[in-house]
């Protein structure tokens, strides 16, 4: 992963519409691995049992190096491919998206299709809550009392989170930073304290923030 972020899924969603009878019912999911995708299909399919089709698309990867979609019958372009369209659109990443189709008995035509897949998809999207993935750093910085109130000063004003706060003799504050501002802390740390602290890089962490509290990933 680079030092940026990216979007997830953090809660699915769900998105139904009619079309001349026939009824789309997409559900999108967060994944991980393609074994996580057919576990979800298997799972939809069982669910759905009775439908016509169950179509899906789903991305993997930091750069969405993985890409796969399938018609499930439909005509070749009319499902899998606008189902894809959709999550690429979105910016979304590990994003697997099922849409399921009663057929009401009436042809809906290539361009028919191609919309009520593209359509419920979107739905889904903009029905479920979609989050910020970041990468960041935990530090442990050791100082003394007197190098608290700045500790928590300069974090407030770089948007760090502080995940935890140990006092003893000394005091060890410990935070999570995202990479691309980890080098600029530390400098910004060091020269305020004249050097009185000691920096411990835990090593890697994702999180995120859901209505500005922190999570870890």
């Amino acid at each position: 992963m680079n030092d940026s972020f990216y979007k997830i899924i953090y809660k699915s969603g769900t998105g139904e519409i009619v079309e001349k009878k026939s009824r789309f019912i997409a559900n999108v999911y967060n994944i991980e691995n393609e074994e996580q995708v057919s576990s979800y299909i298997n799972a939809v399919k069982k669910k759905y049992w009775d439908a016509r089709h169950n179509c899906f698309a789903f991305v993997l990867g930091d750069n969405n190096e993985i890409q796969r979609c399938s018609d499930d019958g439909e005509p070749s372009g009319t499902a899998g491919k606008p189902i894809l369209d959709v999550i690429l659109r979105s910016e979304i990443h590990n994003c697997l998206i099922i849409v399921t189709r009663y057929f009401g008995g009436t042809l809906l035509g290539t361009g028919g299709l191609v919309r009520a897949y593209g359509q419920v998809s979107k739905i889904s999207l903009e029905n479920s809550t979609i989050l910020e993935k970041k990468v960041g750093n935990i530090l442990k910085v050791v100082t003394d009392y007197n190098g608290l109130g700045k500790v928590q000063y300069i974090a407030g004003q770089m948007n760090v989170d502080i995940l935890g706060i140990e006092y003893s003799d000394i005091v060890s504050i410990t935070l999570v930073i995202s990479v691309h501002n980890i080098d600029k802390f530390e400098k910004k740390i060091t020269e305020s304290l004249a050097g009185k602290v000691v920096l411990e890089n835990q090593g890697m962490q994702c999180f995120t923030h859901d209505n500005g509290k922190f999570i870890k990933l």
